[in-house]
This record gives structure tokens, C-alpha cells and sequence, in this order.
């Protein structure tokens, strides 16, 4: 089954690739480390999953601005996510997507985060807004 969710772009571009969903908000700092691309908050759901070359669907930021510092590493590092999706658009999120410098989008006509599974494969179109989701 495919199906798509309409939003607005927040980084320009086009990806794709298999979801990695959270329905809990990531931090930055303490929350990831950036030289695995790993979620590390020890009571988050995904700790221990690394994001690296996923599409990132998740609620949004938690924690300071520093979030965004943490992720512009991991793109300097090699390690970020391929795309991200994420339900609700805050500063540290806009701002932590436009440093990662990968596509993004936010404020879509469903939840991402309901209507994503992970393993889902996934076309993130920001310029146009549409994510386009297959069921695995």
C-alpha cells in the first residue's frame, strides 16, 4: 500500500530510503552521539538504533538549541539521517534540519508519526512538501 502525507517543506531537496520512527521527541545533546549516529538517552524507545542513512520520523526536538549543533555534527561527521520527518516545527527542529542539510518536512496533513511505521520505505520530496510512504 502507498499513500501520501502533504505538508511544507522545511530543507529544500529529494531522498529516500527505510523509516526509523519514534513516537518520543529526540535531544540533542546527551540524547545522540553524533559519531555513531546513535540514540543514546538511555529511556528513550530507540536507544542503542542508529539513524544513519534513515529517514527520521519523530514528534520533534527536545532539549536546548543545542540540538541543532548536535546534528549539524553528525552531518559533518557522516552520520546523519537521510531525511527528516517530524510532526511539530519549533526552532530547534528547523533549525537542526537546516544545519544537517537534509531534506525536511514538518506540519503534514497527518501525523507522521501514526500513520509511519518503521521499515516503511519512504520518499521525502520537501520541495514539493509530499512524503510518500510504501508499506513494508
Amino acid at each position: 500500500m502507498t499513500f501520501e502525507l502533504r505538508g511544507r517543506g522545511i530543507v529544500p531537496g529529494r531522498a529516500e530510503g527505510e523509516a526509523l520512527v519514534s513516537r518520543e521527541t529526540i535531544s540533542g545533546w546527551g540524547g545522540i552521539d553524533p559519531a555513531t549516529g546513535t540514540v543514546i538517552e538511555r529511556r528513550h524507545e530507540l536507544f542503542g538504533v542508529c539513524f544513519t542513512g534513515k529517514v527520521l520520523v519523530f514528534p520533534g526536538a527536545k532539549g536546548s538549541s543545542g540540538w541543532s549543533g548536535f546534528f549539524q555534527s553528525t552531518r559533518l561527521l557522516g552520520t546523519a539521517p537521510l531525511a527528516m520527518v517530524f510532526t511539530t516545527l519549533s526552532t530547534k527542529s528547523a533549525l537542526g534540519a537546516v544545519v544537517t542539510r537534509v531534506p525536511a518536512v514538518s506540519e503534514l496533513d497527518r501525523d507522521p508519526v501514526e500513520a509511519i511505521r518503521t521499515g516503511d520505505w519512504v520518499v521525502v520530496d520537501a520541495d514539493s512538501g509530499v512524503v510518500t510512504v510504501t508499506s513494508r
